[in-house]
């Protein structure tokens, strides 16, 4: 759900949902649609169309072509100049109805990595369908955000102890780091954010030849795609959310919930490990949990030598747990990771798992063209899952509610998860000095008037809550059918053939199952065996 800075290089990028950042968008007001946006200066976007070529700027599979999009810089003003968007597809094996979007989450995940590594999981949808993806706005090659040497800033202030016992001192830090993002992210980052890339969307759909935007989206996308169903209803075509992300709560209220999710999902790890001689924690789950717990604590106080030759600490171990348990898929390779820290000290497994890194200076294509892959900056996806976040989100507390809110946030946080606690209450400060998000998103998409979409949620998701999913259904009003999937992990496309098969049936053939219809948990494919 939140993703922690580290100044390390990421071995693998995950998709985080639901989070924090930075920027205030340009454009926060709600789109009428292609037909009207044509008459105020927006015709010369609608009417391109997307040249696809070989993928030869990237280690791709031969099949995958890439392509862009251009899109106006500010959509209240589309003059004043454009950006390109990167964009990546396999092409329809059979028949084709145009194309289905996909949105793999974050925010600040890039969707032509994510295609061009996991695309075996959509290839069914190839029957019927191009799939594409793409790069966001301020993502990957699409003007990618950084925060240069202000993500260390960033990690310093909220790293430990000191910035609860000094918060002023932190938010001083974390304001002198939001202008170090702003200096390093070029003229994308005051125009970045869900509205806008939604309106992105439907440039998209129209260059893509389609007039109906079918679309499937995973966490953060779930909110972009609900987001596009309240600025263009009338251009929904079949609509799928996996992992429904919040469209109202505060980011305090979000970090709250990522805890406690992670830490339901921590002892249901740990349930699943004792079951193994080789768990590195026993074989009593009740003691497991101690275990963990005294694991971090050690490590914050005499960290281990990391292989980029900086210390890895308890709440390092914390940011790998927290990713590595988003999807039971992974769970085998986190318990050998831990393993190979109690047994040996070696925390290189557990660095696998940790996202982000450390911003270098970005060449810039010339007027907004797409980023050589080579040059996007290693900080790119925390700092764009910074960006959009707290381009959405409109709370901007004082640094004195800061002051005196943060010994009750920290009682609640650590109430909800002990381990996940403090390292989720961290990032509720990186808004900090940052400019205010759009009130839209939160008073405005709601009750939209169109096609029946389908939403899933997931009772053990560790990042967002099935809560969510049944208040996003009922704010989004009749046309939301809920699926309900009795597994465990983010998401259910990847983790349950039930839920990949509905979801493709309704995409392909129309298909929806009963709103409340449920599948059940899938102990084979979820556990990774």
């Amino acid at each position: 759900m939140l993703a922690k800075l580290s100044t390390r290089p990421s071995v693998r990028r995950w998709a985080v949902p639901g989070a924090l950042g930075l920027a205030l968008l340009g454009a926060g007001l709600p789109a009428a649609g292609a037909d009207e946006d044509t008459g105020r200066g927006l015709a010369r976007f609608y009417d391109q169309r997307v040249r696809w070529s070989a993928c030869e700027e990237m280690d791709a599979p031969k099949d995958l072509q890439c392509g862009k999009v251009t899109v106006p810089l500010d959509y209240g003003r589309p003059a004043a100049g454009s950006l390109d968007l990167a964009l990546a597809r396999y092409r329809a094996t059979g028949p084709s109805r145009g194309s289905v979007l996909l949105n793999f989450g974050g925010p600040g995940g890039s969707g032509v990595d994510e295609l061009s590594a996991g695309g075996k999981d959509f290839l069914h949808l190839t029957n019927g369908y191009d799939v594409v993806t793409f790069d966001p706005r301020g993502v990957g090659r699409s003007s990618p955000v950084s925060c240069g040497p202000g993500s260390v800033r960033i990690m310093e202030a909220t790293d430990g102890d000191e910035g609860m016992e000094d918060p002023r001192e932190t938010l001083r830090q974390l304001r002198r780091a939001a202008a170090q993002c702003a200096e390093h992210s070029g003229r994308v980052l005051p125009h970045i954010g869900t509205v806008n890339a939604a309106r992105d969307l439907d440039v998209m759909r129209q260059a893509l030849g389609d007039d109906k935007l079918n679309y499937l989206g995973f966490s953060y996308g779930t909110r972009l795609g609900a987001v596009y169903a309240a600025q263009f209803p009338h251009r929904v075509g079949r609509l799928v959310l996996d992992g429904v992300d919040t469209l109202t709560e505060p980011l305090a209220e979000q970090g709250a919930a990522g805890a406690r999710g992670q830490q339901t999902a921590l002892e249901n790890f740990l349930d699943w490990c004792v079951q193994d001689i080789a768990c590195p924690f026993g074989q009593d789950a009740r003691d497991a949990r101690r275990q963990v717990l005294r694991l971090v604590g050690s490590l914050d106080e005499d960290p281990v030598p990391s292989a980029f030759g900086e210390p890895f600490t308890g709440q390092d171990l914390v940011g790998a747990l927290s990713q590595g348990l988003y999807s039971r898929q992974m769970w085998p390779a986190l318990e050998r990771a831990v393993a190979q820290l109690v047994e040996s000290g070696d925390s290189g497994g557990l660095e696998g798992f940790v996202s982000g890194g450390v911003g270098l200076p970005v060449r810039r294509a010339a007027g907004g063209g797409l980023t050589d892959p080579e040059d996007v900056p290693l900080d790119n996806l925390p700092a764009a899952l910074m960006a959009i976040n707290c381009a959405d989100d409109p709370d901007r507390p004082s640094a004195e509610q800061v002051t005196r809110s943060l010994g009750r946030l920290r009682e609640r946080y650590e109430e909800a998860s002990p381990v996940f606690g403090r390292y989720r209450l961290t990032q509720v400060l990186m808004c900090y000095g940052r400019p205010r998000g759009t009130d839209y998103i939160r008073d405005e998409v709601k009750g939209v008037d169109t096609p029946k979409m389908l939403l899933v949620g997931t009772r053990g998701d560790p990042a967002t809550p099935y809560r969510w999913t049944q208040e996003t259904a009922a704010r989004l009003g009749p046309s939301a059918v809920v699926l309900d999937n009795k597994g465990e992990g983010h998401t259910g496309y990847a983790s349950s053939e039930c839920v990949h098969r509905k979801v493709d049936d309704f995409l392909l053939y129309g298909s929806l199952p009963p709103s409340g219809s449920s599948c059940g948990p899938e102990e084979g494919r979820e556990s990774g065996g």
